[in-house]
């Protein structure tokens, strides 16, 4: 009688017992993954310490700039929504925010809500955002039906669209947005739209309160 331990199929019972025990830590691995990812995925991420308030996004005095500080507003006309003649020195004793704005401008309509609240925040205070248009004539009625829906602000026009250009140094572009100190004199000036609700943006004009 031959001897049946001798065939290459004995040890096939075995081996197919290891082939089984490999699978079965392999599906217990996928099992594993599987639990954790779904662990990550439910999990709400961490805080991260470093985030800022939305409110807080922009930081508008790192959009300041400063090369016309200390000089006057030109003594440029231009008008009131009833077409009467005004000056930027008119407003003397309080700080102006004077805003370069015109219709066909998309950044200067998206900021003029900001400007409105900023100017919400201060009333009752010297402080007075003037939102001058640059439109021409044939362009007044749509600048006029825009500003009125951003009260508190009132309109104001330069129909010869002149005031960017008799400024030292001249605007660059639209918006540009310059705050003179109650003396009447320059302080800040920003070149291009910003956020002007933003409490950074009222630190800057508290800051030209305080300097009188």
């Amino acid at each position: 009688m031959s001897d049946q331990s001798g065939r290459p199929g004995a040890e096939e019972p075995r081996g197919g017992l290891l082939k089984w025990a490999l699978w079965g830590v392999a599906l217990i691995g996928v099992a594993a993954v599987v639990y954790i990812m779904a662990q990550v995925s439910t999990k709400p991420p961490p805080a991260n310490p470093a985030a800022k308030d939305p409110a807080e996004a922009q930081d508008v005095a790192k959009l300041l700039s400063h090369e016309a500080d200390g000089k006057p507003p030109p003594d440029y006309v231009f008008q009131d929504a009833d077409g009467k003649p005004v000056r930027v020195a008119d407003f003397k004793g309080k700080v102006v925010v004077m805003n370069l704005w015109a219709t066909w401008c998309g950044p200067c309509k998206v900021e003029m809500p900001t400007l409105a609240r900023l100017q919400t925040a201060y009333v009752g205070k010297p402080v007075v955002v003037l939102a001058i248009s640059i439109d021409k004539p044939e362009a007044l009625a749509e600048a006029k039906a825009f500003m009125s829906g951003q009260a508190p602000l009132a309109f104001y026009n330069d129909p010869a669209a002149k005031l960017p250009w008799v400024m030292e140094p001249a605007a660059t572009g639209m918006p540009t947005t310059v705050i003179y100190g109650r003396d009447g004199l320059e302080r800040e000036r920003v070149s291009g739209d910003a956020d002007w609700a933003t409490p950074s943006a009222r630190r800057v004009i508290d800051k030209a309160l305080a300097e009188g």
